[in-house]
């Protein structure tokens, strides 16, 4: 079973930084694609970055040339580093696993952190 838990979240002023991290369990971490989602108040849910296995990165573009993901493989942690931080990334941020299988995926999801950006 993977279990995940994030950390790192906020408040902080527009302008400024947050580094949120999630933490995994289990022995799967290096080979799973990852990604970091944020949900507000009364709306969906949305995808804010992804990597995979090998390091490659999508981004929404809301936040592209602003945040930044990585992942330490060998410490089972993801990143999301957060600059220049504005009012509409107010959201719960949630990290996500995906398992991959040749009889589908299953995804795995921490319990959020809270960033609260102030103008």
């Amino acid at each position: 079973q993977v279990q995940l838990v994030e950390s790192g979240g906020g408040l902080v002023q527009t302008g400024g930084s947050l580094r949120l991290s999630c933490a995994a369990s289990g022995s799967i971490f290096s080979i799973s694609p990852m990604g970091w989602y944020r949900q507000a108040p009364g709306k969906q849910r949305d995808l804010v970055a992804t990597i995979s296995s090998s390091g490659s990165t999508n981004y929404a573009d809301s936040v592209k040339g602003r945040f930044t993901i990585s992942r330490d493989n060998a410490k089972n942690t993801l990143y999301l580093q957060m600059n220049s931080l504005k009012p509409e990334d107010t959201a719960v941020y949630y990290c996500n696993l995906q398992r991959v299988g040749v009889g589908g995926t299953y995804d795995y999801w921490g319990r959020g952190t809270q960033v609260t950006v102030s103008s």
